[in-house]
């Protein structure tokens, strides 16, 4: 056996677009301490009693519209980037399957895991969630192998030329300008943060993928809130009012702290918010691809892992 594999995490998706998963999804995702951060029974009554019956309906809907014949497309891609490596790689998904659990389960016996979490910008809610997931498993084993982590990558060189290679062939000057959507965050929960700084790591994203693609005007902005606290601005939906508003007719959004499209990308910008531009008058709303299993950033995840795996010590004598 191979002494090093790797575990790529992400917080999952439903198993399927019915009314009974999306409602479980959904309630293991919000009740998890790290997406929504309050004492367990506020989080018991904020989400069983008064997100959830109200949304799950809406949010099957959602998924329905992107739902592909191999899947959720989170899943699919995420599937076909550990397939793409050239390591022994698992895929482990927080609330659904396959499990971090089950993913684990694969890597008994490795002496060196690689753990990767796919967000390329580091949050508490997300790889903060997932790698206590990791180490809640591991934490029971009899033997507990070396464990490195790849921590955000969001201004890695090879991380950006992925992404610039995935829009190198649009041409920016066709539109009035240019949005990098974030997936936002409570104010809370950035506050809390004194070892990170998730808005920061955004903008350093945003501004390389900018320069190395030579776009001259673009506009930062955070999307998915949920609830009535106040999140990280400006957010996506009314950037989007105001362009109009102000006469541009055609918008890019690029997504980059999604590496695989999923329901924030390819519903929540590529129809949601472009039925509102176009209704308002826009003629074109466009969403750049997620990086998803492209060559590309097969390569620069690759390249990712090898920093963290030990080099073979040769003896000359």
């Amino acid at each position: 056996m191979n002494k090093t594999a790797v575990l790529l995490l992400n917080t999952g998706t439903p198993s399927a677009c019915t009314l009974p998963e999306v409602k479980r999804y959904l309630t293991e995702f919000l009740m998890d301490e790290r997406i929504i951060d309050m004492p367990f029974w506020r989080r018991e009554i904020l989400v069983k009693w008064c997100i959830v019956p109200f949304r799950y309906k809406k949010s099957a809907r959602a998924y329905a519209k992107i739902w592909t014949e191999e899947g959720s497309p989170l899943l699919v891609h995420s599937k076909k980037l550990a397939a793409s490596l050239e390591f022994d790689t698992v895929l482990g998904l927080s609330y659904s399957k396959p499990s971090i659990g089950q993913a684990l389960d694969k890597l008994k016996g490795y002496h060196h895991i690689v753990v990767v979490p796919l967000f390329p910008q580091y949050a508490s809610a997300t790889s903060g969630s997932v790698l206590q997931e990791v180490m809640r498993h591991i934490s029971r084993w009899q033997a507990i192998p070396e464990i490195s982590v790849c921590g955000p990558f969001y201004d890695n060189e090879l991380f950006i030329n992925a992404w610039v290679e995935n829009a190198r062939h649009i041409q920016f000057e066709a539109y009035d300008n240019v949005l990098f959507s974030f997936h936002g965050l409570p104010m809370r929960q950035v506050k809390k943060d004194t070892t990170f700084c998730y808005p920061a790591q955004c903008a350093a994203t945003a501004k390389a993928i900018a320069e190395r693609l030579n776009i001259p005007r673009y506009t930062l902005c955070y999307q998915s809130r949920l609830g009535r606290a106040k999140w990280l601005e400006p957010y996506t939906q009314n950037v989007i009012k105001q362009e109009r508003k102000k006469g541009a007719k055609k918008l890019l959004v690029f997504a980059p702290s999604f590496v695989a499209d999923c329901l924030e990308t390819i519903y929540e910008i590529g129809m949601e918010y472009r039925e509102e531009f176009l209704t308002m008058g826009g003629e074109a709303l466009d969403l750049v691809p997620s990086l998803n299993s492209s060559p590309a950033w097969t390569a620069a995840l690759t390249e990712i892992i090898k920093e963290k795996i030990p080099q073979k010590v040769s003896c000359d004598v």
